[in-house]
């Protein structure tokens, strides 16, 4: 009877484990196996009225450890009078250390879309955008579409219902695909990640960032605000809740917040962003 209590408490241990890390359920481990492709669709906002985002992320796992994604997104403001593309990304995910409980991923990726410094996306509609009343409709735009490659690794440890992980992304922005020069922005992403699975349908989920740039200045030499930017930074923390409908599906309910640094009217401070985002996350492994 003991034999068959500890085999069974063995059985949960390593399910539980093996949930965390396998299903897709919001986990940042979680990676795709082969043959499998997975979808997470987003919808998200913020409360001091920023447009209404939609986004998704499609990928596919060529081997156990190899899978590929593309995302893209779409927001709209006023009742749809300004509309965005913002981005389409590519990006590739090898899965270099896979012990057991231990993670490590290789990350690389390349996205055309939002400039960093003046907005914009792939292709901007605004109602009445221009002189006379014409709509502004702009697709590629030099002045509006942005350029970023992506290279970074995460990595983690799952033990039980609790899963950890980090990751270190280092982009690099400019307004060409190819321009490799002195004046694009260098930008680091530093973050920690971790969720509890309280039972085999209900998960919290839990993460902060920090953005940091590197380089002082910006990509085009005539903006003013951009170049006067010293130690530029970001802070984002994330909140979320899943339920898992089951080992292949969840839906997720998300607020963030942010603390920014930058210079002009609040020279060299930290400052809250007012209100939060919000938005919540369809993902489907199939």
């Amino acid at each position: 009877m003991k034999k068959l209590a500890l085999t069974s408490l063995l059985a949960i241990f390593t399910f539980s484990g093996a949930h965390a890390a396998n299903v897709i359920d919001g986990n940042p481990l979680y990676m795709p196996k082969a043959g499998h492709f997975y979808s997470v669709t987003s919808l998200s906002s913020h409360t001091e009225g920023t447009p209404y985002t939609l986004g998704e992320e499609f990928g596919y796992g060529i081997t156990d450890r190899i899978a590929v994604e593309v995302a893209t997104s779409a927001s709209e403001n006023k009742a749809f009078e300004q509309v965005l593309w913002n981005d389409l990304s590519l990006g590739a995910t090898f899965r270099a250390l896979d012990m057991g409980a231990w993670k490590l991923d290789l990350i690389g990726g390349y996205e055309a879309g939002s400039n960093v410094f003046t907005g914009g996306g792939l292709y901007v509609h605004v109602k009445d955008g221009k002189p006379g009343g014409d709509n502004l409709n702009e697709w590629f735009d030099k002045d509006l579409t942005g350029y970023k490659w992506t290279a970074g690794v995460r990595g983690g440890y799952t033990a039980g219902a609790f899963t950890l992980a980090g990751h270190a992304l280092y982009n690099y922005y400019n307004s060409e695909s190819f321009n490799w020069g002195d004046k694009g922005m260098h930008v680091w992403e530093l973050g920690l990640d971790g969720q509890y699975v309280i039972d085999s349908h209900w998960s919290i989920l839990a993460g902060v960032e920090y953005t940091g740039v590197t380089n002082d200045h910006a990509a085009y030499d005539d903006m003013e605000a951009p170049e006067k930017v010293k130690n530029a930074g970001k802070w984002t923390g994330e909140l979320g809740v899943n339920y898992n409908i089951d080992a292949t599906k969840f839906v997720g309910l998300y607020v963030n917040g942010a603390l920014n640094h930058h210079e002009g009217d609040n020279a060299d401070e930290w400052g809250w962003n007012d209100g939060f985002g919000y938005g919540v996350k369809f993902g489907i492994d199939f």
